[in-house]
């Protein structure tokens, strides 16, 4: 069998991609010349005492805060600080559909919409009612519950 003959378009194609390497070469020589060596100096930043970020170190002749670790507090406050809210609420009917036995009622004070099971009724309401509730938690939000007509 006989060897088989490089072609013109074949030796561009390689003299092409030899050229390009070189290039890539040449141009990452240049860089490595050019390009100022960053030192761990260059890349530190400093928080001065009231947050900001600056590039100069921190003064160690200034006097220096002393804050106890018990002191700080992570995370939110603690419930017991909060006022107990009035567990039963007062509100009007915004929608009931008493075949499918559900509605929503609008809170006087939040104004947050709270859904109502038929369940969870004591007295027969209507829309526009103004009505007494409790508020829990269910599966998907708030519920009214010992709903009852307000007199």
């Amino acid at each position: 069998m006989g060897r088989s003959q490089e072609t013109f378009n074949k030796k561009e194609v390689r003299n092409k991609k030899e050229k390009k390497r070189k290039d890539k070469v040449a141009k990452k020589q240049a860089k490595n010349l050019t390009e100022k060596k960053g030192g761990l100096e260059d890349m530190m930043a400093y928080v001065d005492e009231s947050g900001m970020i600056t590039s100069t170190p921190p003064d160690p002749t200034q006097k220096k805060k002393i804050i106890k670790a018990e002191n700080i507090e992570i995370g939110i406050p603690k419930r017991d600080s909060l006022p107990e809210a009035d567990p039963i609420r007062k509100g009007s009917v915004t929608f009931f559909n008493e075949s499918k036995g559900f509605g929503f009622i609008k809170d006087s004070e939040t104004h947050e919409s709270i859904f109502v099971h038929v369940n969870n009724l004591i007295d027969e309401i209507k829309e526009n009612n103004i009505v007494s509730f409790e508020v829990e938690m269910g599966q998907k939000g708030p519920i009214a519950t010992k709903v009852k007509l307000f007199k």
